[in-house]
């Protein structure tokens, strides 16, 4: 029995889409629309084993719903690993065929990928706003910075305006992300979880479920090495190097930074961890980093158990990678 993946990457841009099938070496190019979606699922055909692709904002949305609604593995890679893979293996040249190559190799190649889970219109609808609202604090940070350096009337008055509408826009769409959560019992019930730790408000907690829609479904290391939370390790022969936190989904780290801020003032569990760092010596913000860690690692379980926070730590258990939500191995509080 042969253990050959049949994988198929796909380099998607805004009006195309170039396909590679592994090992056949077949190749063929289809448009970014329903038509060329119907007809890329009549190529791969039944048995492909990986449907690999880079996410590209809006322009792989359509193309993942029509494949997970036909029922096919699909599995989302980072760019950058690709870029890094590519490298590795000797190949310089970047087209949207070599890309679809690389990745129908890297699909076959690496063991613990993940697939991509069908979302409700309700998950959709979330992230589409979480997406909004991101880009909205960043341009609220930008007005903000060149304000700073303003000198004229006008320009100030223009800032102050820009500022005022920003706040109104977000004002409306947490609004929207606030309704989004109580549409559906499933993100209603995550989101009640999520924000009975103190410093978790609702916003963050929808930004959780966005970008960590595997929340409750991991253990704690992992969760936290997904989140780039994790530190690595630097060792070679007798040299030990200082440990670092790097990679991971950074949108997490940006989101967890201001509840750890408020952890540190209201739960007392971690309140003591951070303050027992701090008296051995490390850095505040290395010391925040760990609160963040801990932060994310208790909402995982707090998710896995069903169970609200309380004062009392939940027990922490192992559970596997991905088929279903583990159950309650304890009493709920």
């Amino acid at each position: 029995m042969s253990n050959i993946l049949r994988t198929v990457g796909i380099d998607i841009s805004k009006d195309r889409l170039d396909a590679f099938a592994a090992p056949e070496g077949r190749s063929s190019r289809f448009s970014n629309d329903k038509a060329g979606f119907r007809k890329l699922i009549a190529w791969i055909g039944s048995g492909v084993d990986r449907i690999a692709y880079e996410p590209t904002g809006a322009f792989h949305r359509d193309l993942e719903d029509a494949l997970l609604k036909a029922g096919l593995p699909v599995y989302a890679i980072n760019p950058f690993q690709v870029r890094s893979f590519a490298r590795s293996l000797g190949r310089r040249a970047k087209t949207d065929a070599v890309d679809a190559r690389m990745l129908a190799t890297m699909a076959a190649a690496i063991e613990d990928l993940r697939p991509v889970e069908a979302r409700s219109e309700g998950q959709r609808d979330l992230a589409e706003l979480q997406q909004i609202r991101d880009a909205l604090v960043r341009d609220r940070t930008a007005t903000i910075n060149r304000g700073k350096n303003l000198r004229t009337p006008v320009g100030k008055r223009v800032t102050k305006q820009r500022l005022r509408q920003i706040d109104r826009q977000l004002k409306l769409v947490d609004g929207e992300i606030r309704d989004r959560l109580r549409e559906e019992k499933e993100l209603e019930r995550r989101a009640e979880i999520l924000t009975s730790i103190p410093g978790v408000s609702d916003i963050t907690a929808a930004g959780l479920i966005v970008h960590m829609p595997e929340l409750g479904m991991l253990t704690g290391p992992r969760a936290a090495s997904l989140a780039g939370l994790a530190p690595v390790t630097r060792e070679s022969g007798q040299w030990k190097g200082r440990g670092f936190i790097q990679g991971g989904r950074h949108r997490l780290r940006r989101l967890l930074y201001m509840p750890a801020m408020v952890a540190i003032q209201y739960n007392p569990d971690l309140r003591r961890k951070y303050e027992a760092l701090v008296a051995k010596g490390k850095p505040p913000k290395v010391a925040l980093t760990a609160v963040m860690r801990k932060l994310l690692v208790l909402a995982n379980t707090l998710v896995q158990q069903d169970r609200t926070w309380t004062p009392h730590p939940p027990r922490e258990y192992s559970c596997p990678a991905f088929p279903a939500p583990c159950p309650a191995s304890g009493g709920h509080g």
